[in-house]
Protein backbone atom coordinates (compact mmCIF):
# COMPACT_ATOMS: atom_id res chain seq x y z
CA UNK A 1 0.00 0.00 0.00
CA UNK A 2 2.79 2.43 0.43
CA UNK A 3 4.27 2.20 -2.96
CA UNK A 4 0.64 2.54 -4.59
CA UNK A 5 0.28 5.58 -2.23
CA UNK A 6 3.38 7.46 -3.72
CA UNK A 7 2.56 6.85 -6.99
CA UNK A 8 0.52 9.61 -7.30
CA UNK A 9 2.23 11.84 -4.94
CA UNK A 10 5.81 11.34 -7.21
CA UNK A 11 3.67 11.79 -10.76
CA UNK A 12 2.31 15.44 -8.90
CA UNK A 13 5.60 16.10 -7.93
CA UNK A 14 7.12 15.25 -11.90
CA UNK A 15 4.17 17.54 -12.90
CA UNK A 16 5.05 20.27 -10.56
CA UNK A 17 8.93 19.93 -11.53
CA UNK A 18 8.23 19.77 -15.45
CA UNK A 19 5.31 23.15 -15.18
CA UNK A 20 8.55 25.00 -13.27
CA UNK A 21 10.99 23.73 -15.88
CA UNK A 22 8.61 24.86 -19.30
CA UNK A 23 8.06 28.33 -16.84
CA UNK A 24 11.69 28.82 -15.98
CA UNK A 25 12.36 28.41 -20.70
CA UNK A 26 9.63 30.88 -21.28
CA UNK A 27 10.81 33.45 -19.03
CA UNK A 28 14.27 32.91 -20.29
CA UNK A 29 12.92 33.30 -23.68
CA UNK A 30 10.96 36.30 -22.80
CA UNK A 31 13.79 38.07 -21.11
CA UNK A 32 16.15 37.19 -23.66
CA UNK A 33 13.59 38.36 -26.51
CA UNK A 34 13.51 41.68 -24.49
CA UNK A 35 17.02 42.17 -24.18
CA UNK A 36 17.58 41.34 -28.16
CA UNK A 37 14.75 43.74 -28.91
CA UNK A 38 15.07 46.60 -26.60
CA UNK A 39 17.90 48.26 -28.49
CA UNK A 40 16.02 48.38 -31.69
CA UNK A 41 13.15 49.77 -30.13
CA UNK A 42 15.06 52.67 -28.19
CA UNK A 43 16.18 53.35 -31.69
CA UNK A 44 12.83 53.57 -33.67
CA UNK A 45 11.46 55.21 -30.17
CA UNK A 46 14.20 57.90 -30.93
CA UNK A 47 13.84 58.79 -34.13
CA UNK A 48 10.61 58.38 -34.05
CA UNK A 49 10.97 61.82 -31.70
CA UNK A 50 13.33 63.62 -33.47
CA UNK A 51 11.26 63.56 -36.63
CA UNK A 52 7.97 65.03 -34.23
CA UNK A 53 10.43 67.43 -33.15
CA UNK A 54 10.86 69.04 -36.16
CA UNK A 55 7.33 68.55 -37.25
CA UNK A 56 6.29 70.32 -34.68
CA UNK A 57 8.42 73.41 -34.82
CA UNK A 58 8.16 74.46 -38.39
CA UNK A 59 11.69 76.01 -38.97
CA UNK A 60 14.27 74.91 -36.71
CA UNK A 61 16.96 72.87 -37.87
CA UNK A 62 19.08 72.32 -34.22
CA UNK A 63 17.33 71.18 -31.34
CA UNK A 64 18.85 71.81 -27.99
CA UNK A 65 17.99 69.27 -24.88
CA UNK A 66 16.80 71.32 -21.94
CA UNK A 67 16.27 70.77 -18.37
CA UNK A 68 14.66 72.14 -15.27
CA UNK A 69 16.28 72.46 -11.90
CA UNK A 70 14.45 71.51 -8.64
CA UNK A 71 14.21 75.78 -8.26
CA UNK A 72 12.41 75.60 -11.95
CA UNK A 73 15.36 77.59 -13.79
CA UNK A 74 15.21 76.27 -17.20
CA UNK A 75 18.91 75.58 -19.17
CA UNK A 76 20.95 73.46 -21.54
CA UNK A 77 20.37 69.30 -20.15
CA UNK A 78 23.69 67.79 -19.49
CA UNK A 79 25.33 64.78 -21.85
CA UNK A 80 22.50 61.43 -20.86
CA UNK A 81 20.73 63.77 -18.90
CA UNK A 82 16.61 63.51 -19.53
CA UNK A 83 15.17 66.28 -21.48
CA UNK A 84 12.58 68.28 -19.91
CA UNK A 85 11.39 69.93 -23.15
CA UNK A 86 13.81 70.31 -26.29
CA UNK A 87 14.83 74.10 -27.83
CA UNK A 88 14.52 74.68 -31.35
CA UNK A 89 16.67 76.92 -33.19
CA UNK A 90 16.51 78.40 -36.79
CA UNK A 91 19.68 78.41 -39.22
CA UNK A 92 20.42 82.08 -37.52
CA UNK A 93 20.25 80.21 -33.86
CA UNK A 94 17.33 82.15 -33.20
CA UNK A 95 14.54 80.48 -30.88
CA UNK A 96 11.72 79.29 -33.27
CA UNK A 97 10.48 77.77 -29.93
CA UNK A 98 10.25 74.29 -27.43
CA UNK A 99 8.57 70.70 -28.20
CA UNK A 100 7.17 69.43 -25.29
CA UNK A 101 5.85 65.70 -24.42
CA UNK A 102 2.67 65.10 -22.84
CA UNK A 103 0.48 62.48 -22.04
CA UNK A 104 -2.99 61.71 -20.32
CA UNK A 105 -5.85 59.18 -20.71
CA UNK A 106 -7.83 58.94 -23.90
CA UNK A 107 -10.59 56.80 -24.50
CA UNK A 108 -8.63 53.42 -24.17
CA UNK A 109 -5.55 53.74 -22.82
CA UNK A 110 -2.84 56.69 -22.35
CA UNK A 111 -2.21 59.39 -25.05
CA UNK A 112 1.16 60.14 -25.73
CA UNK A 113 2.47 63.13 -28.06
CA UNK A 114 4.60 66.29 -28.64
CA UNK A 115 3.60 69.78 -29.47
CA UNK A 116 5.75 72.69 -30.08
CA UNK A 117 5.23 76.11 -28.32
CA UNK A 118 6.52 79.41 -29.49
CA UNK A 119 6.75 81.81 -26.06
CA UNK A 120 7.27 84.85 -28.04
CA UNK A 121 4.04 84.48 -30.35
CA UNK A 122 1.59 82.55 -26.91
CA UNK A 123 0.77 79.56 -29.57
CA UNK A 124 1.38 76.34 -30.08
CA UNK A 125 3.19 75.80 -33.02
CA UNK A 126 2.25 72.13 -33.89
CA UNK A 127 1.37 68.79 -32.75
CA UNK A 128 2.05 64.82 -33.19
CA UNK A 129 0.65 62.08 -31.25
CA UNK A 130 3.84 59.72 -30.52
CA UNK A 131 1.75 56.79 -28.73
CA UNK A 132 -1.96 56.04 -28.93
CA UNK A 133 -4.52 52.68 -28.67
CA UNK A 134 -7.39 54.74 -29.47
CA UNK A 135 -10.10 52.87 -31.80
CA UNK A 136 -9.44 52.08 -35.53
CA UNK A 137 -10.52 53.95 -37.71
CA UNK A 138 -12.40 56.36 -34.79
CA UNK A 139 -10.15 57.66 -32.04
CA UNK A 140 -7.12 56.67 -34.04
CA UNK A 141 -7.77 59.93 -36.20
CA UNK A 142 -5.95 61.95 -33.95
CA UNK A 143 -2.91 60.49 -35.18
CA UNK A 144 -3.92 60.00 -39.04
CA UNK A 145 -6.58 62.65 -40.01
CA UNK A 146 -4.19 65.62 -41.55
CA UNK A 147 -7.14 68.23 -40.60
CA UNK A 148 -6.84 67.28 -37.40
CA UNK A 149 -3.62 67.01 -36.93
CA UNK A 150 -2.47 70.82 -38.76
CA UNK A 151 -4.98 72.56 -37.05
CA UNK A 152 -2.69 73.13 -33.60
CA UNK A 153 -0.39 75.26 -35.84
CA UNK A 154 -1.17 78.40 -34.82
CA UNK A 155 -3.61 77.21 -31.35
CA UNK A 156 -3.49 80.13 -29.08
CA UNK A 157 -2.19 79.69 -25.51
CA UNK A 158 -3.03 83.20 -23.94
CA UNK A 159 -1.70 84.46 -20.68
CA UNK A 160 -3.68 86.41 -18.02
CA UNK A 161 -2.22 89.83 -17.99
CA UNK A 162 0.55 89.46 -14.98
CA UNK A 163 1.60 86.03 -17.03
CA UNK A 164 1.27 84.04 -14.61
CA UNK A 165 -1.32 81.31 -15.75
CA UNK A 166 -2.72 80.45 -18.64
CA UNK A 167 -5.80 82.50 -19.18
CA UNK A 168 -7.69 80.46 -21.60
CA UNK A 169 -6.92 76.82 -21.69
CA UNK A 170 -7.17 74.59 -25.33
CA UNK A 171 -10.44 73.94 -26.09
CA UNK A 172 -11.94 70.46 -28.64
CA UNK A 173 -15.38 71.81 -30.31
CA UNK A 174 -18.10 70.24 -32.89
CA UNK A 175 -16.75 70.52 -36.29
CA UNK A 176 -18.00 73.96 -37.65
CA UNK A 177 -18.13 75.75 -34.22
CA UNK A 178 -14.51 76.97 -33.64
CA UNK A 179 -14.70 80.66 -33.09
CA UNK A 180 -11.74 81.41 -30.90
CA UNK A 181 -8.16 81.33 -31.72
CA UNK A 182 -7.71 78.57 -28.92
CA UNK A 183 -10.26 76.43 -30.14
CA UNK A 184 -9.65 73.39 -32.47
CA UNK A 185 -12.67 71.17 -34.37
CA UNK A 186 -13.18 67.65 -32.77
CA UNK A 187 -13.29 65.24 -34.73
CA UNK A 188 -16.67 63.55 -35.86
CA UNK A 189 -17.36 60.63 -34.07
CA UNK A 190 -14.11 60.05 -32.22
CA UNK A 191 -15.33 63.18 -29.67
CA UNK A 192 -13.69 61.39 -26.33
CA UNK A 193 -10.01 61.15 -28.24
CA UNK A 194 -10.17 64.62 -29.33
CA UNK A 195 -10.79 66.35 -26.09
CA UNK A 196 -8.68 64.00 -24.35
CA UNK A 197 -5.93 65.74 -26.30
CA UNK A 198 -7.02 68.93 -26.02
CA UNK A 199 -7.20 68.30 -22.34
CA UNK A 200 -3.21 66.52 -22.38
CA UNK A 201 -1.97 70.12 -24.15
CA UNK A 202 -4.22 72.21 -21.80
CA UNK A 203 -2.92 70.74 -18.70
CA UNK A 204 0.73 70.81 -20.02
CA UNK A 205 0.32 74.31 -20.97
CA UNK A 206 -0.51 74.92 -17.56
CA UNK A 207 2.34 73.82 -16.14
CA UNK A 208 4.57 75.28 -18.77
CA UNK A 209 3.60 78.54 -20.62
CA UNK A 210 4.14 81.20 -17.51
CA UNK A 211 7.25 79.15 -17.10
CA UNK A 212 8.66 79.79 -20.53
CA UNK A 213 7.27 83.23 -20.25
CA UNK A 214 8.78 84.40 -17.53
CA UNK A 215 12.20 82.86 -18.46
CA UNK A 216 12.30 83.11 -22.42
CA UNK A 217 15.88 85.56 -22.21
CA UNK A 218 17.45 82.43 -20.49
CA UNK A 219 15.56 80.47 -23.80
CA UNK A 220 17.37 83.26 -25.85
CA UNK A 221 20.64 82.72 -23.73
CA UNK A 222 20.96 79.40 -24.03
CA UNK A 223 20.75 79.36 -27.73
CA UNK A 224 24.29 78.46 -28.69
Amino acid sequence: MSNAAATPATGAAAMYRALVGIGSICALLIVTAYLLTAPAIARNRAELLHQAIFAVLPGAVTVQPMRRDAGGMIGPAAPGEAAAFYLGLDAGNRVVGVAIEASGMGYQDLIGLIYGYSPARGQVTGMRVLASRETPGLGDKIITDPVFVGSFAGLAVPLSQDGARVAQAAEAVPAGKRNQPWQFDAITGATISSRAVAGIIAASTAQWAPLLHAQAGRLEGDAP
